[in-house]
């Protein structure tokens, strides 16, 4: 009997205590009410001096604050790739209709077949890409950590536990899977896409010579300058050639020209010119000069007046491995001129600092928009983001010039602007964290 009554005592007690566990349970599904429950165990542990109660609750307390950041971290990684895709999308129509849609448009009005002006514009799609994803990665974040400052959202973060460095690592972590991507489309993508488009535009060059020459305009070639009249269909008027070679400048003035198709190999196309005036000018003494008169002239104009590197690849056809072993060559040898081997190091140092951008472009952004994002931080994340995006692109084509024309450090030319940009982000981040 008295056994029967302690066994119903006890499971009356279990169904008690199950209860209540139950009860306080449910009343734990809110995190803070479980860690401040967590915490308390901890305290209670230590109070009574044991070590596995401590370890038992620093346990479930670590775990908690594991969760509390992986959540925090992904909303962090959801918003700045939400914003990162429209900005990218943004600048993708941008670039496409600056880069794209204005060179069909000057082809489309020689009678160029749609098809190869379709091929033309995927080919040019790489190189679109491998320009949007810095700049978007820049204004997306810019905008999108702007706006969590202004909304509070970033306080929430540092009142959740989540530290700045956290913040950081998990914007330049999407950063560069950003770059990854850009980088694949800049050193795979874009030389397939740019060796494609140089044959296909040859293709059309042979097929149709006048799309090389437009009315009014000057045309700078590889070795020589066209300065074109009126173009009507094949025929042109008012053609004059300037070319330097040998130590002496050639003109050639002709009064109206007919373009040829050409039927030679490595002839792009031929100049039939009439009442024509050559004028041969020694460089060094400018009192020499030899002049020749003619009723008619034929020019042949070569495929390398045109497109360069004929016979061979650009650095621009090349991926990054491919470009270094050929630098690599040309040392080796030391046949190359100076200022076209400093023009590879250019375009090889290109073909890193355009992508990886997006990592300095990240650093400043964060530090950025938390010092100057407290009111309005969106828009002034935009207005910040587009203002830098175009100095940058600026210093970059001005660094680029420099460096093939002037023969510039091609390492220091293309990665200035980065360094700049990251020791600026520094520097915003270390006065951040003063604060």
């Amino acid at each position: 009997m008295l056994l029967a009554d302690a066994f119903s005592k006890i499971i009356s007690l279990r169904e008690t205590v199950i209860a209540q566990v139950s009860r306080y349970w449910k009343l734990a599904r809110n995190f803070q009410y479980r860690r401040k429950l967590f915490v308390a165990g901890f305290y209670l542990g230590k109070k009574i001096g044991s070590t596995r109660l401590q370890r038992f609750f620093a346990k479930r307390v670590y775990m908690l604050s594991e969760i509390g950041n992986n959540v925090l971290v992904r909303y962090l990684f959801k918003e700045l790739l939400l914003y990162f895709v429209v900005l990218f999308a943004c600048f993708f129509v941008v670039f496409f209709v600056n880069h794209i849609l204005l060179m069909a448009e000057t082809i489309l009005k020689k009678r160029v077949p749609v098809t190869a002006v379709i091929k033309l514009i995927i080919y040019c799609l790489p190189s679109v890409i491998a320009q949007s994803a810095p700049f978007a990665t820049l204004v997306g974040f810019l905008m999108c950590l702007g706006r969590l400052v202004t909304d509070n959202e970033i306080l929430i973060f540092r009142a959740s536990g989540l530290r700045y460095r956290i913040i950081l690592k998990s914007v330049l972590s999407l950063g560069l899977a950003i770059s990854i991507f850009s980088f694949v489309m800049n050193d795979y993508f874009l030389p397939l896409g740019t060796l494609n488009y140089n044959k296909m535009y040859k293709k059309i060059i042979v097929s149709n010579p006048a799309v090389e020459l437009e009315s009014k305009s000057i045309k700078r070639m590889n070795d020589a300058t066209v300065v074109v009249g009126e173009v009507s269909k094949n025929s042109v008027s008012d053609l004059v050639l300037i070319e330097e070679k040998d130590e002496s400048t050639r003109f050639i003035v002709a009064q109206n020209s007919m373009v040829e198709k050409a039927t030679e190999s490595g002839v792009l196309m031929r100049l039939g010119m009439n009442d024509s005036l050559v004028m041969i000018v020694d460089d060094k003494n400018k009192k020499k000069y030899d002049v020749l008169n003619s009723d008619s002239l034929e020019l042949n104009v070569f495929e390398d007046s045109i497109i360069s590197y004929n016979g061979g690849t650009s650095p621009r056809e090349m991926t990054s491995w491919d470009l270094f072993k050929k630098i690599r060559e040309y040392k080796k040898i030391g046949s190359l001129p100076e200022l076209q081997m400093n023009s590879y190091k250019v375009e090889y140092n290109k073909k890193f600092s355009i992508p990886f951008g997006s990592i300095f472009f990240a650093m400043l952004a964060f530090p950025l928009a938390l010092v100057f994002g407290k009111k309005d931080g969106q828009t002034l994340g935009l207005i910040f983001g587009i203002i830098i995006s175009v100095l940058y692109w600026a210093v970059t084509i001005l660094g680029q010039m420099f460096g093939i024309r002037s023969g510039l450090n091609g390492f220091w030319v293309m990665w200035t602007p980065n360094f700049v940009l990251g020791i600026i982000g520094v520097l915003l981040y270390r006065r951040l964290r003063r604060k």
